[in-house]
């Protein structure tokens, strides 16, 4: 039985991790802010080394956009060296090296600082989450008009596949830079707010908003996405039917 720590193990992605490893048989730890006994804040560092003690295999989920990324990555990193750890496995980000976002700068120095550690790593790049999809659509319906990023295109992907795929990394040996793995479908935003719309029961216009900045014509241009690696098999449509009451009628 291995022994396998998941930072960000209460969140969306990270609890998934952990039920599917624990349901493969393996020993489970879950490490988060609030998570007992190993509430652990990663950009602190305090009851780190206690937390990976032991431990064969990391998974890294924790992350947040708020900033503090790196800082939280050393000091994994220097935990997991002390500790004799295996193997440590990265979630990332299709297309962090193609778009000049502030949080897809901080993903790649992870990605790097993972990569130079001496440790056996893995990292899957996956596109964005049905999850935040649906944030993203949500918070724009909630304005008379539903306003939308003009030419951007998006292809969102099942958190629960991306788990399946994170485990089975976790329970294998290190393979560096793994193949991406993208949502069975590219689509429009505007499409996918529409689909939202239909499912919530909601009408309103949609208004497509040119934007400036390099990031913008980073996702116009579809470095986001990975339409050769459509590996998904859940549509933000079959998505939606499991989230809102609406659209299993």
């Amino acid at each position: 039985m291995t022994t396998i720590l998941v930072t960000g193990g209460t969140g969306t992605l990270g609890r998934l991790v952990t039920e599917r490893l624990r349901t493969d048989g393996h020993d489970v730890r879950v490490l988060s802010r609030h998570s007992r006994p190993y509430a652990v804040d990663l950009r602190e560092g305090t009851g780190l080394a206690e937390a990976v003690a032991g431990v064969d295999t990391v998974v890294h989920c924790a992350t947040t956009p708020r900033g503090g990324d790196e800082q939280a990555a050393r000091h994994l990193i220097e935990a997991a060296r002390r500790a004799g750890v295996r193997h440590l496995v990265y979630i990332s980000i299709v297309g962090i090296d193609r778009v000049p976002l502030g949080y897809y700068r901080s993903k790649l120095a992870v990605e790097r600082l993972i990569e130079e550690s001496g440790l056996g790593w893995t990292v899957l790049r996956t596109t964005q989450f049905h999850d935040l999809v649906l944030r993203v659509v949500q918070g724009s319906a909630k304005l008379p008009v539903v306003l939308l990023p003009a030419g951007v295109a998006v292809q969102p992907i099942e958190v629960a596949e991306v788990a399946a795929r994170l485990a089975e990394l976790a329970a294998g040996a290190p393979a560096g830079r793994v193949p991406d793995m993208g949502g069975p479908e590219v689509r429009a935003l505007p499409d996918l707010a529409r689909a939202y719309l239909r499912a919530s029961g909601r009408r309103s216009p949609l208004l497509n908003v040119r934007l400036a900045g390099k990031a913008y014509h980073g996702f116009r241009a579809g470095g986001h996405l990975t339409p050769q690696r459509a590996l998904g098999k859940v549509t933000f449509e079959q998505f939606l039917a499991g989230r809102l009451p609406a659209a299993r009628r």
